[in-house]
């Protein structure tokens, strides 16, 4: 299972077709009701890249940070290639949409890893 960021560059890299990993940068809108914390998502930018174009997370947070500020999860999900090729960044287009789709609809999450800017892994639950 992977935890960390480095592991998902590390798992992208080792899988049988090239990956190119989608991310997707949301804000919260958070609400404190009797002592109960919730909120909303929205989604802010995104992007894709292949992950041997990825040094670190801090590298790619920093180049997030030069474009907006305003994000607080780093949402991601590898997309396979075929026939040894990656998937161009035209066939991504749909993928990211769908991401920000889910995201702003209130769709599961379960199938995209989620990170802090901490990078700490967090589990988004739609209620």
């Amino acid at each position: 299972m992977i935890s960390t960021f480095t592991e998902l560059l590390t798992a992208a890299i080792e899988q049988d077709e090239p990956q190119r990993l989608l991310f997707l940068f949301a804000k919260t809108e958070t609400e404190d009701s009797e002592n109960i914390q919730s909120g909303t998502l929205s989604p802010v930018m995104c992007v894709d890249k292949l992950p041997e174009d990825i040094e670190s997370f801090e590298v790619l947070t920093a180049e997030a940070d030069g474009i907006s500020t305003d994000w607080d999860f780093l949402i991601t999900v590898g997309l396979a290639g075929k026939n040894g090729m990656p998937p161009t960044e035209e066939e991504a287009e749909p993928f990211l949409n769908k991401m920000a789709n889910d995201l702003s609809s209130g769709q599961s999450m379960s199938e995209y890893l989620v990170f802090d800017r901490d990078e700490n892994q967090v589990l988004i639950e739609v209620c």
